[in-house]
């Protein structure tokens, strides 16, 4: 059988179940006005929360540094790829986050890994939210440790009781990808404590947007270090530009120094790059007013979405998902709304669980109310024609 005879009934089958995934090509800078496949377009689909991937200040200190220093790093951190930018930004963000130190990852994918693999093996536990990231989860299932799924703290309580051997190492998402909504993360730190267990947080989605700084869960919830000894950002969010980093102790990232595999073996992200999420991990702390520009947009959203009478989950972060709860309906809705010039995500499964379909809003310190507006206009209209068509038994287009 040939490749293609072997692979092409999989991939029709996911076209048959709406599932199907597709790229569009972007044709201009990020930001909430962007060309997609030679369309004028705006977007609620970015995870650009504060604005600053375009910010003019970011972009000269990534050009001066690229003229300076080249484009790529040249080698792995442990080579001799490990640049001055890089290591005054591991400086930086360690002081940022409140902990000793700071390392660097080329992406998030990689931090969440190779630090699940480098600190849990055969005879440990890795204990994770059901919830989290891909990337989580596959760094559990990698790491040849137990793995568990759990539902919630009681459900976590339980399986921490009943390990008696081992590492133990528990994992979640700060701010969860697809509902917005926040890891009761106080809970979990006492929790891991009580069981003499290890909490890791992938704070990817909180770090720029919540606390008064910009400090992500930490900050907001008032976490130490000791509370929360392993803390994961990734820098393609709310800071702007490209790669990740993990904070905490001395004893742990000189682990990860020499155990991550995934940090061990990847070229170092460009010299540039860092130079770059420098300005932006300033301007990140000292413009409060786009904190408190998303905050007012997001209220502003979810009133409207409410009055629409939208079904919406508990979520104050620039993640604001619509249940459709349909697959097809989800697809029909997402396309029509990029035939108006609006793009938003439209997930499905195996993305978010069955049956759960919805439209992923996210917001950016960018945007403006009337544009805010716009959207809900336009949610309105599409969804209220697809309810009609529903009841008349026609499935559009």
């Amino acid at each position: 059988m040939s490749i293609d005879s072997a692979l092409l009934p999989a991939l029709q089958q996911r076209k048959a179940a709406h599932l199907y995934r597709q790229r569009y090509q972007l044709e201009s800078a990020a930001g909430p006005e962007v060309v997609v496949d030679g369309k004028a377009c705006l977007g609620f689909c970015s995870n650009d929360y504060l604005g600053l991937a375009n910010h003019p200040e970011v972009v000269v200190a990534l050009q001066k540094s690229a003229a300076e220093s080249g484009v790529g790093s040249g080698a792995s951190h442990l080579i001799y790829g490990h640049s001055r930018e890089h290591h005054a930004l591991e400086e930086e963000l360690a002081a940022f986050t409140g902990r000793p130190r700071a390392l660097l990852f080329s992406t998030g994918y990689m931090a969440n890994m190779g630090t699940i693999a480098a600190l849990a093996d055969r005879g440990d536990t890795v204990l994770e939210d059901r919830l989290n990231h891909a990337s989580l989860l596959d760094g559990g299932l990698l790491s040849r440790a137990d793995f568990q799924r759990y539902r919630d703290n009681r459900d976590l309580e339980k399986r921490l009781s009943k390990i008696h051997s081992g590492r133990k190492l528990v994992v979640t998402d700060g701010v969860f990808s697809m509902d917005g909504n926040l890891a009761d993360v106080p809970a979990l730190a006492t929790t891991c404590q009580q069981h003499d267990a290890w909490l890791m947080v992938d704070d990817a989605h909180g770090f720029g947007v919540l606390g008064q700084n910009g400090g992500g869960c930490a900050e907001h919830f008032g976490l130490s270090p000791e509370q929360l000894p392993i803390l994961v950002g990734t820098l393609g969010k709310g800071f702007g530009t490209f790669g990740a980093f993990v904070a905490g102790s001395e004893a742990l990232i000189e682990t990860l120094i020499q155990f991550a595999r995934p940090y061990i073996f990847t070229t170092a992200l460009p010299p540039a790059v860092a130079a770059a999420t420098r300005t932006s991990l300033r301007l990140l702390q000292t413009e409060n007013w786009r904190r408190e520009k998303l905050q007012q947009l997001i209220t502003r959203f979810r009133s409207g979405a409410q009055q629409l009478g939208l079904q919406l989950v508990h979520s104050q972060t620039p993640i604001q998902p619509v249940l459709l709860n349909d697959d097809a309906l989800t697809v029909q809705v997402g396309q029509q709304l990029r035939e108006k010039g609006i793009l938003v995500g439209a997930i499905r499964p195996p993305t978010v669980p069955k049956g759960t379909g919805r439209l992923r809003i996210t917001l950016s310190a960018e945007h403006n109310e009337q544009q805010v507006d716009r959207l809900l206009q336009n949610l309105d209209e599409i969804l209220n024609t697809s309810s009609s068509r529903a009841q008349r038994g026609d499935p559009g287009t």
